[in-house]
């Protein structure tokens, strides 16, 4: 069971910060809702409630239900594919795989329509994922085909022999032009759902530069090093520059409706059998750089 206590005055919608807050669909939230699954001051109250200063939301993890994993065609965008592997450009708004809180279309949907084969190494509902990214966060993903490749890929991520970096547009300017965030990463001690530095949690470690500065805002590269969930999210909100958008760790209000402005732009890695060096980059989307250009 986890809960959530209102820190902030204006009127807003159960469903609707939910659906910014969780890793969920809003049908899903719904039904969740409905079934008496979420409450708010330990009431059963409808999806359109509106918030209040102090109000407790408390979320209880419904009863699992069978996972059904039939391939959709979801037009993925696969940068590149060979016999081992493939890289896919994942769009805003789309979840990696399934899991409890979201049984509907994801990334690993689109690939059983998209391959043939899929490792198996994470189980059934993770084919040929190796590592992920947040739903409201875009770019590249490493994908294995076979589990072979997959093993060698998971295991150079393990020894940061794998390079991922971001761009991030975050809120304020910075006095250094670059830096290094070590600070271990955790659960926060009060919001079971959100994560946080604290002194107990596991060893994390982000690089960012800076690209460019606006009058409000920062638009700069972060590599990580390790790979922790939410790592670049809690690390810049940690430093007082969350990313912004960023429904969880984020300023309010958000200025953005569609999630956190963070874009996994570049990968750098050896390939698992042919050893050869590859680099991946795309392009930032166009909802990025039409907010980028409102800036400038």
């Amino acid at each position: 069971m986890q809960t959530l206590k209102i820190d902030f005055n204006e009127p807003t919608r159960l469903d609707h910060y939910l659906v910014k807050t969780l890793d969920i669909t809003r049908n899903h939230l719904t039904t969740q809702i409905k079934d008496g699954d979420i409450l708010v001051n330990n009431q059963k109250v409808k999806p359109g409630y509106m918030l209040k200063f102090g109000d407790e939301i408390t979320l209880t993890e419904p009863k699992p239900k069978g996972i059904d994993l039939v391939p959709v065609d979801l037009n993925l965008d696969i940068v590149y594919e060979d016999d081992d592997l493939l890289i896919v450009n994942k769009p805003k708004g789309l979840v990696v795989h399934p899991a409890k809180s979201h049984w509907e279309e994801t990334l690993v949907h689109g690939l059983l329509f998209e391959m043939n084969e899929l490792s198996d190494v994470n189980g059934q509902n993770r084919p040929g994922i190796v590592h992920r990214i947040d739903k409201d966060t875009s770019g590249l993903l490493m994908v294995a085909k076979t589990n072979i490749a997959h093993q060698l890929l998971a295991e150079d991520l393990k020894n940061h022999d794998i390079k991922r970096s971001y761009i991030a547009l975050v809120h304020g300017s910075f006095e250094e032009s670059k830096g290094t965030i070590n600070a271990p990463i955790g659960r926060h001690p009060k919001i079971r759902i959100k994560n946080a530095v604290v002194s107990d949690g596991k060893h994390a470690v982000t690089h960012f530069e800076v690209l460019e500065t606006y009058s409000k805002y920062s638009l700069i590269k972060c590599q990580l090093e390790t790979g922790r969930t939410h790592q670049i999210r809690v690390h810049l909100s940690y430093i007082n520059h969350p990313i912004v958008g960023d429904p969880m760790y984020g300023f309010k209000p958000l200025l953005v409706d569609s999630g956190q402005m963070l874009h996994a732009y570049r990968l750098d890695f050896v390939h698992p059998r042919t050893k050869k060096a590859m680099t991946f980059e795309v392009p930032l989307p166009e909802e990025f750089k039409n907010f980028l250009n409102q800036l400038s």
